[in-house]
């Protein structure tokens, strides 16, 4: 059942604060930090994880090295769709991003960038990303690519992030959808293997952002977003994130016998996933008995990140394996 509205801010619904820190003075710092703005916009940080993922996928479906021009090019137009979606995420959230600490210095919460200029920006990546996708890469890589960012604009920021707890679940669709890119650009068609590595990432995502948002939980109730942290103890948290573990195990393991994977990605995957399971359960042991320590709920988020870093490592390895 959704979880009630923790405050009553709407979509883009208050005015945009002024930019804070100092202004440049000089035309060319104008110039960098307006151009610093709409890079800001894009999220840098979160392409680069995605894109993490779509390598080793290419390589996976290619059983080699895909060529460098196909990898450039999907690389890109991902880069560029992943940007779309994160800029009109940051417009549509203009207004909670003013109440949160961690996003309050977001251009378009400061007003450093206009509303209709982000959302501009936001719309002609969008363009330029299925356009290159279509004609570079294949139509299916490109129609992939839509869903995403529909998947991550309306879905997640329009429909589910500020009315349920689990919003990130079913929103956090949209960040496995690179593995699926990755795989039909180069057979043209989405396989097995690459719906197994939407289940490994789609399974790891709420165990990689429900610590972050354990951290940030007051802002977040400060905001109106009912993150399931934010409604729920941290035991219930913990368990969810250990069940959504387990499931994120099963599908790397799957991918042995669907993509024909070595003993020696069998056993990183396995050890790779007991690892990143132990501190799922230590946070539930430590969310059950304070006494046992600090919550430490960051740890885990940074564990996620290195786990998805080298499961995809891994996988890249594997395929180059002479076994």
């Amino acid at each position: 059942m959704a979880a009630p509205r923790v405050g009553g801010v709407g979509h883009g619904g208050a005015a945009p604060r002024r930019a804070v820190g100092p202004v440049p003075t000089t035309t060319w710092g104008r110039v960098r930090a307006t151009a610093g703005g709409y890079v800001t916009l894009t999220k840098p940080r979160v392409i680069e994880l995605l894109l993490v993922t779509t390598i080793p996928t290419m390589i996976l479906a290619e059983h080699g090295w895909p060529g460098w021009w196909l990898v450039v090019a999907t690389l890109v137009g991902g880069a560029l769709a992943a940007g779309s979606a994160n800029v009109l995420n940051c417009y549509l959230d203009r207004d909670i991003d003013q109440v949160m600490n961690r996003t309050r210095r977001r251009p378009t919460a400061t007003g450093a960038i206009s509303p209709r200029a982000a959302l501009t920006f936001g719309l002609v990546l969008g363009v330029v990303a299925l356009t290159w996708l279509w004609l570079l890469v294949n139509p299916v890589s490109s129609l992939l690519a839509a869903s995403a960012i529909v998947i991550y604009v309306v879905g997640y920021t329009m429909i589910l992030k500020r009315r349920t707890p689990q919003n990130i679940v079913w929103g956090g669709a949209a960040g496995c959808m690179p593995v699926l890119i990755g795989w039909s650009s180069v057979t043209g068609e989405v396989g097995w293997p690459a719906v197994l590595l939407f289940g490994v990432v789609f399974f790891w995502t709420p165990p990689h952002y429900w610590p972050l948002s354990m951290k940030f939980r007051r802002d977040y109730a400060a905001a109106g977003v009912p993150m399931l942290p934010v409604v729920a103890k941290d035991t219930r948290v913990a368990r969810e994130m250990i069940g959504y573990t387990v499931a994120m195990i099963a599908c790397s393991l799957l991918l042995v016998p669907a993509a024909g994977m070595t003993w020696v990605y069998a056993v990183v995957a396995s050890g790779l996933g007991a690892w990143f399971l132990w501190s799922c359960i230590t946070l539930l042991r430590r969310a059950q008995d304070p006494a046992r320590g600090k919550l430490r709920a960051m740890t885990v988020f940074h564990a996620s990140i290195t786990y998805l870093t080298l499961l995809s490592v891994a996988i890249t390895v594997d395929v180059f394996l002479p076994l």
